[in-house]
This record gives C-alpha cells, structure tokens and sequence, in this order.
C-alpha cells in the first residue's frame, strides 16, 4: 500500500516524519547503507570543494537533516563558513554535536528548500544528500539552489538510483522494500518512514531525467556518476 502523500501534503507529511525519526536517523543510514553512504559524502565533497568562485569562502548543505555533510566540508574546504539549512528542527537538534567538528565555522539554519533565506550569489559550494525528493517542487528546489550559488560555484547532489544490472536491480528491490521497512520498525521505530523511502525513490526521475532538469535549471556542465552498484547517483553541475 503507498504512503507517499498528496503534493500539497507533502510539506507536512516530510516534516512530522522527519522529527519522528530524528534520533535514530544516523544509525538507520549507517546500516541501511552499510557505512558507505560517508564514502559518497566524500566523493561529494571533493567535487564543490574545487569551485573557483571568488570572495570570502561559503558553503551549503540543503537539506541537511543531521547535518552529516557540515564536518565534511569543513574539512576539505577549512576556512569557509559552512551552513546546514533544513525546515525540520528536531532534525537539527540531533546533529548538534557534529558543529563540534567544524571549528567554529559551521552551523544550521532554518530553511525551505523552495524559498531560500539567502541572497542571490551567495555560496561557492552546495550540497544536498537524499533530501530533493522530499521536496513539493522539484525544479522549484533546483532553481532556488542555482540561484545562491555563486557564479563559478559548483554543486553536488546524492540521491537514490536503480542498479543498471538486471539482478542488482531486482536485489536492490527486495532490500528496500521488504529488508528497510523491516528494519525501519525494529530499529528506528517507525515502519511507514522507512516505506516512504523506497517509494519516493521509486516516483523520483532516473539520473538522465535529473540531469536533463539540472540544465533546465540553469545548471551547466552538469554530469553524474553511479556509485554503490548503481543504487546512487551523484550529480554535479557548476553555475
């Protein structure tokens, strides 16, 4: 049976998700994944930390939940202000901790991803994990992410794919819609998040459609890499 709300319910439906499974949401993604969803982080990470935009070093993460992404740009970009933006707060609370290893440059603000508080050209780097197919708009969200991006500035989307390989793919399958809602209830205590998962990865647009809506949206040098077996793709694109 599908869970996935309405468009117009999807804020809220996110939102009260979210803040229900914020205080096991790392150790979910950590066995869900297996402990790789960090490696992609990185390989994230190192593609915005070689923008080439000018003035005083900024960076983003859209969509940050518990900011996972917050201690990984600090460390490959050290002297810039590195900010998590999300629009649940209990979310952010359960990654407080993680602006200990920021030096004193990071932080979270509260943030819609269709209507950034922040001015045009503002960020060097952007990046976002798992979060666009949460949102309402899609292209809304990719927009509003070009539009603070700073000229030259780079941008690095992670978010779930299907495996090319026809047995990958239908084991790929069964382990997120039979093996995480399974875990989901025992482990982060709570079955129906952890079956929107699977089922908003199944409506969200293949890698070749995201990349086609990228350029749509303003973006340039847009391209994508499959990373775990195909399950993840990783877009990057400059402004």
């Amino acid at each position: 049976m599908s869970v996935l709300p309405l468009p117009e319910q999807k804020p809220v439906y996110v939102h009260t998700m979210f803040a229900a499974i914020a205080a096991r949401y790392d150790l979910m993604n950590r066995l869900m994944t297996f402990g790789l969803d960090q490696g992609w982080r990185r390989y994230a990470v190192r593609y915005v930390a070689g923008a080439r935009a000018g003035g005083p070093r900024r960076a983003l993460d859209l969509a940050t939940g518990t900011g996972d992404f917050l201690p990984l740009l600090h460390q490959a970009m050290p002297d810039a202000l590195v900010i998590g933006a999300d629009f649940c707060l209990p979310m952010m609370q359960a990654g407080l901790s993680k602006l200990n290893a920021t030096a004193g440059r990071g932080g979270f603000t509260a943030g819609d991803a269709l209507r950034l508080p922040f001015a045009d050209n503002s960020f060097d780097a952007i990046t976002v994990g798992f979060g666009l197919r949460n949102v309402a708009d899609l292209m809304a969200a990719l927009r509003e992410m070009h539009r603070v991006a700073k000229p030259g500035g780079r941008m690095a989307c992670l978010e779930v794919a299907r495996p090319a390989s026809r047995l990958l793919r239908v084991g790929h399958h069964l382990y997120f819609t039979r093996v995480v809602p399974l875990l989901g209830a025992l482990i982060g205590g709570n079955r129906e998040a952890y079956t929107y998962l699977p089922q908003s990865a199944e409506v969200f647009p293949p890698p070749e459609h995201l990349r086609d809506l990228l350029r749509a949206a303003g973006w340039r040098h847009v391209h994508y890499r499959l990373l775990g077996g195909g399950a993840v793709a990783v877009h990057m694109a400059e402004k």
